[in-house]
């Protein structure tokens, strides 16, 4: 390929701030968290423009009475320290997000993993509700802004944002959404509704 040609190919695949320096944009940290098996690795994977780092392990029989897999009996591993992803959502915001692992044995890390965060989405699962209710509470607590993201899961019933709302008893003022972590367009939907959510809540 002639070099001139390779250089424009090259530029059209930099984003404008790569090319100008002084229009670096802002670095955002952003959490997905959520109880085990609801869709934080997915979604991680499927908002990411870069290979997402996954901590992925195997599933063994001396975790079958602490982890409940009868909403994912085909499930065979589980994070064990966290998923990350980058996604650019315009020239100037770049966005980091870290996926929590779910299990209660590793939420020693979430202080770490929060650090730093403007905020955070949970993943939430129609059939198990109270598994995010840790999220919620971790939220709550340490006053970080977040959005409750309802991963609509196949043959299971759909619900209003309202009706989670409801069961959740969640403040009228923290967004609802039914997603799929698995399409792309509505994982991004829900990090703009956070992002949205943030400003309105620190707008300094």
């Amino acid at each position: 390929m002639d070099s001139a040609v390779s250089d424009v190919a090259t530029e059209e695949e930099l984003k404008a701030w790569q090319l100008n320096r002084t229009r670096a944009p802002i670095a955002t940290k952003i959490v997905v968290a959520g109880g085990f098996g609801v869709g934080k690795t997915t979604f991680v994977g499927a908002v990411s423009e870069i290979e997402p780092l996954q901590t992925e392990a195997m599933m063994t029989e001396a975790s079958t009475e602490t982890d409940d897999l009868s909403a994912t009996p085909r499930k065979t591993t589980t994070t064990v320290a966290m998923d990350y992803g980058r996604i650019t959502l315009d020239d100037d915001l770049v966005l980091y997000i870290f996926g929590t692992p779910g299990q209660q044995r590793f939420w020693f890390m979430w202080d770490d993993l929060v650090r730093g965060a403007i905020g955070a989405v949970v993943l939430a699962d129609t059939r198990r509700l109270p598994d995010c209710f840790p999220a919620l509470d971790y939220f709550e607590s340490c006053g970080l802004p977040y959005v409750v993201a309802v991963n609509h899961f196949d043959g299971t019933p759909t619900f209003q944002p309202d009706d989670v709302r409801d069961a959740l008893t969640i403040p009228p003022t923290v967004p609802v959404l039914i997603m799929d972590a698995r399409k792309r367009n509505t994982a991004v939907e829900s990090l703009l509704a956070l992002v949205r959510h943030a400003l309105d809540a620190s707008p300094e």
